[in-house]
């Protein structure tokens, strides 16, 4: 998913800036994360414990792992839909921020001097690589896109950035 914004809605330190949120399209809420695990415990667990009551006991072991696996795979799953990268193009600089819960990280590149890239796959079933560079250094944005969100991102970003050693002029 991608919201983009401009002037007002950038960072106080880039007053003139275009403010671009990238976030992963994660639908499921936490409410309905534990509606869904509950939801299948229940159901495990009562088929489990029917069979356990039949003599079967040793399926209620492998019900439980199989309920902590999927707990443990929703999590995960959750954890990475509130990831952000949020890049802001201003007059001299391109600023890519990654979030994430495990911490953040933050790349600066002069705007004169990035180049935004979108490398086709070298298999096909793979999905484009979106990169902006500079000076032999490189990051790559919009990794949980669709191909089509990162070919419009990447016209985006051509726009605003411009070419090597060609910065147009910033404009809504």
């Amino acid at each position: 998913m991608v919201t983009l914004s401009t002037d007002a809605d950038a960072d106080a330190d880039h007053s003139d800036a275009h403010r671009i949120e990238l976030a992963p399209n994660c639908s499921l809420t936490p409410q309905g994360a534990r509606l869904f695990v509950g939801s299948l415990a229940a159901v495990t667990f009562g088929v489990a414990g029917f069979f356990a009551l039949q003599g079967f006991w040793p399926i209620l072991p492998f019900a439980g792992v199989e309920i902590g696996l999927l707990a443990w795979a929703v999590r995960a799953s959750m954890r990475r839909g509130s990831e952000r990268e949020i890049i802001v193009v201003s007059e001299d600089e391109v600023v890519i921020e990654r979030r994430a819960p495990s911490g953040s990280r933050r790349t600066v590149f002069p705007r004169h001097w990035a180049r935004v890239t979108l490398r086709g796959p070298k298999p096909a079933q793979h999905p484009s690589r979106l990169v902006i560079e500079s000076h032999g250094r490189a990051c790559e944005v919009g990794r949980f896109l669709t191909e089509d969100e990162r070919q419009r991102l990447a016209a985006r970003l051509r726009r605003l950035v411009g070419k090597t050693s060609e910065s147009p002029a910033l404009a809504s």
